[in-house]
């Protein structure tokens, strides 16, 4: 056995046993006549680093894996990584921009050929930094989306839902990144409020048609201009009074002189604006809804921008040549489409100006009304996304989502916390086509090939194509899919499908996915959909949804805030094993966790603590246990220790069945901290036998196994030192709670550490010398009570700091006295302390406590400050009035000691 040095090194710790982990295969040990058990993890970007919410999702699963491996289970914990279609196009051609070229100056060939270049030499920074945090994944088995094995899967997933009609081809709007040219997901778009204006011009009626008020016109508004010259319609509520006379009739745009309906529909909202809205379905999604109810087929919608966002000519040819070429907003200090527009209405005496009053009263005129507008930009290009009228490949979500929700209502999938189904049956109720394509040059390219008509052969491969055209000439889609669809086949892509396995019938469903709720409809639920579709039965049989990580003031973490904490740099402070206890503890269902480098901190002297904890046992003897099975124990501390040990491993199992991550943490965390190495510890000080020393060992043993998913290395780092042993602790046996519950020793252990505690608490309060040595008189004790003392009287003394013990009354003058159950215990404090003064000093400080803990409940009692004062300063005058409330209880228990 090695002697423990005086301080453990974490960096040391963890690069050197995760090294060994990998390299003996303990990740993943033989166990063929095992039970599996199956995660697969979310793939991260293949350009990806390590962030506080891959942190708090790894450490999670890696829990649930090395806790079901000590089980003795056949765990296998799926890793790889996602191709990441934009992220990797983006790194690879800002690399080839670095040396003045573009991605253009390359064949499309040669460009692919360099992104895999890229992923070799760069594209393992996280699965590297994954390893940092200690995820203990099947790394022999690592996959990647663009994979052979996995390429071939995402081929024929393409072809057999085209085959069976729930994959097909159709003309909508998407979400357009004009910096990408491609169309992009909800996921990729983040909403920013950005300074715009509310612009307000008049349509004139044709055919001399009126309004009610006689009107020759209808005022519209809008925030987006430019799109006016691809009008189609403008929309009224149906039982909006001013425009009733007028539903059906045509009016005309300004610019264009295009002729269109003015339709009735509900999306008109007539409290806002002029409660007439301009109809553009080729540029808004909402519009798009209004255009399709007014009959208007997705063919027959005009777009009026090009892929970088420029204005082109409509399929009427009525936009004026001026506006041909301009970009739809200002760009490098050139007008663009938007101030084209406006323009050109105020010069036709189309534009109402937005009049205003200055601070003298005089009235000021604008072209428009200043608003804030919610914002749609890319995450990557932090461009603003065009809704864009194009055709692209999409997948009928409708039907694919029939199954998943009825594995859910019949409990085939649990989603937990189980509050989360509400929401994901309102999105998987509503749900729209799901567009798969992308026009990038990284990813999956789609297996369709166009004649020379447009018409489409899906098959997988070009042969195939062929065969189906006959003797046309083909062209294969330039487009590849979106990374969600080839992801959305990870539970089963990962173990081999399409081909038939052992693996893939041995490990499919898996057992538990843990995902952000943030991907829930894209990635969770398209995985739902697809393995019900192709494999029969949900991928997963739980579904566990965790919240964010925010900033310590519960803000979202973003660079542009500057609150992104990053997890690497607190594994190099405080340890990857104090960061993931963290993240442990905090992970409370339904909620986000606060970052809180505190407690990270904490958790680190956790660590130092249970450092120490094997250090004092080695030095008094204590060696590795021999037996799973608890010893013979017949001193009540042992016999406490053991119930308290079989007491954890019951906590942990049921917590670990909810999956209360939380409750699982605190279990272990209470029982090492509290109960091991501040309690057993310090009764056992000085009396440290063979029985003791074997249920030290034993006892210490089950919290290296307890604790090691939590904190893997420094547990394996002590399994090894503590003592000779067979195997590493990674691949250690889970204990059984079966021990024998001595009821007794531990209502007898619990009550002395009460009254110790108490004694210690009464001392303090009430300035006694730390080392004086008290008598101690007890009345009103029980025969129980008179038996407990007489056994534990040594240990009593020793952590009480009591001199003498008595029964019956104490001597006279001032004393603390002490209730424990049914009996009073009397410390005398005569020549002690100066009992006058320290009742003076006790009311004072009593005074002052209340005093500050009324003030403070004032305020909180006062509707004015709780309802507009800031939410932090309210929650903080709530914090320091119960920490008042508290010290003023506290206080006045100590003066009520000394009578």
């Amino acid at each position: 056995m090695t002697e423990l040095p005086k301080t453990f090194d974490p960096a040391d710790i963890e690069s050197r046993w995760y090294a060994h982990w990998e390299a003996n295969g303990l990740f993943r040990p033989e166990r063929p006549d095992a039970v599996p058990f199956t995660i697969v993890n979310p793939p991260p970007n293949v350009t990806g680093s390590l962030h506080i919410g891959h942190a708090l999702d790894n450490t999670l699963q890696d829990i649930v894996i090395r806790y079901e491996r000590l089980r003795g289970k056949d765990a296998l914990w799926v890793v790889g990584t996602d191709h990441a279609g934009i992220a990797t196009q983006m790194v690879v051609e800002r690399q080839l921009n670095a040396k003045q070229q573009k991605r253009t100056d390359f064949t499309r060939e040669q460009f692919v050929e360099k992104v895999w270049e890229w992923k070799a030499e760069s594209g393992g920074t996280i699965t590297g930094q994954l390893r940092r945090l200690g995820c203990s994944m099947d790394w022999a088995n690592e996959r990647f989306t663009m994979d052979e094995g996995f390429s071939k899967a995402v081929v024929k997933t393409f072809v057999e839902l085209h085959k069976r009609g729930l994959l097909y081809r159709d003309k909508r709007l998407v979400n357009w990144d004009p910096h990408f040219r491609s169309a992009i997901s909800d996921l990729e778009v983040e909403t920013v409020e950005t300074k715009g204006g509310f612009w307000r011009f008049r349509y004139p009626l044709a055919d001399g048609v009126t309004l009610a008020d006689g009107s020759d016109h209808i005022v519209v508004a809008t925030t987006r201009p430019e799109t006016m010259l691809a009008d189609m319609a403008i929309a009224v509520h149906p039982d909006d009074e001013r425009y009733k006379a007028v539903i059906g009739k045509e009016i005309l745009q300004p610019i264009t002189g295009r002729r269109f309906r003015i339709v009735a529909d509900e999306h008109a909202d007539p409290a806002l604006g002029t409660g007439a809205v301009k109809i553009t379905p080729g540029h808004d999604f909402n519009d798009f809804d209004v255009g399709k109810r007014a009959g208007f087929k997705a063919g027959e919608m005009l777009n009026m921008f090009d892929a970088d966002a420029n204005v082109v000519q409509t399929a009427d040819g009525l936009i004026p040549d001026r506006f041909l070429g301009l970009h739809r907003f200002k760009k490098d200090g050139v007008d663009g489409a938007r101030e084209a527009v406006v323009a050109a209405m105020k010069e036709l005496g189309f534009l109402v100006p937005h009049v205003t009053k200055d601070k003298e009263g005089e009235e000021v005129s604008a072209d428009f009304e200043p608003r804030t507008i919610q914002t749609p930009f890319g995450d990557r290009s932090n461009v603003v996304i065009e809704p864009w009228l194009t055709d692209q490949w999409y997948v009928d979500a409708e039907k694919l989502a029939v199954a998943p929700m009825q594995a859910v209502r019949d409990g085939a999938i649990e989603i937990v916390p189980k509050t989360w189904e509400k929401t994901f049956f309102n999105w998987m109720e509503n749900i729209q086509p799901w567009c798969v394509s992308r026009q990038l040059w990284w990813g999956h390219q789609i297996p369709a090939w166009f004649d020379e008509d447009g018409n489409s052969y899906v098959a997988e491969s070009e042969a195939e194509a062929q065969a189906l055209a006959g003797n046309k000439t083909l062209t294969r889609d330039p487009d590849v899919l979106d990374t969600w669809f080839s992801s959305a086949l990870w539970p089963f892509g990962t173990l081999g499908w399409p081909e038939q396995s052992e693996k893939l019938s041995r490990h499919y469903p898996n057992d538990l996915l843990i995902s952000g709720f943030d991907i829930l409809f894209f990635w969770d639920a398209r995985m739902a959909m697809q393995g019900m579709e192709f494999m029969g039965e949900a991928p997963w049989k739980k579904l566990y949804l965790h919240g964010l990580v925010r900033a310590a003031d519960g803000q979202k973490m973003s660079k542009s805030k500057g609150n992104v904490v990053d997890p690497l740099g607190l594994i190099d402070r405080f340890g990857a094993d104090a960061l993931r206890f963290f993240m442990a503890a905090m992970e409370s269902q339904g909620r986000d966790v606060k970052m809180d480098e505190k407690r990270v901190e904490g958790y680190r002297n956790f660590a130092t603590k249970l450092w120490n904890a094997a250090r004092f046992l080695q030095s008094n003897g204590v060696t590795a246990s021999t037996s799973h099975e608890a010893p013979h124990a017949a001193l009540p501390v042992n016999r406490w220790i053991i119930a308290e040990t079989v007491a954890t491993v019951q906590a942990i199992d049921t917590a670990m069945v909810e999956l209360r991550f939380d409750a699982a943490a605190n279990a272990i965390y209470h029982f090492v901290w509290d109960q091991f190495c501040d309690w057993y510890i310090e009764l056992t000080k000085g009396a440290m036998d063979e029985e003791t020393r074997a249920v030290a060992g034993w006892a210490f043993d089950q919290i290296l196994v307890m604790l090691h998913p939590f904190m893997p290395f420094i547990t394996e780092e002590l399994w090894h030192l503590t003592g000779a042993r067979s195997n590493a602790l990674i691949v250690a046996q889970w204990p059984q709670a079966l021990a024998a519950v001595d009821s007794d020793a531990q209502a007898e252990i619990d009550w002395l550490i009460r009254l110790v505690s108490a004694i210690r608490t009464a001392r303090t309060e009430l300035n006694v010398p730390p080392g004086a040595k008290l008598p101690m008189v007890v009345r009103d004790g029980s025969e129980e009570t008179h038996r407990r003392l007489d056994r534990q009287g040594v240990a009593l003394a020793r952590l009480g700091r009591v001199e003498s013990l008595t029964f019956g009354e104490p001597p006279a003058g001032g004393a603390a006295q002490i209730v424990v159950d049914e009996a009073t215990f009397i410390l005398p404090l005569e020549g002690v302390i100066d009992i006058a003064a320290e009742k003076t000093r006790l009311a004072k400080a009593l005074a002052a406590a209340e005093k500050e803990r009324d003030g403070l409940g004032g305020r909180l009692s006062n509707p004015s400050f709780v309802e507009k004062a800031k939410p932090e300063a309210v929650a903080k005058a709530r914090e320091d009035h119960a920490e008042k409330t508290a010290e003023a209880e506290r206080l006045k228990a100590a003066l009520e000691r000394l009578g």
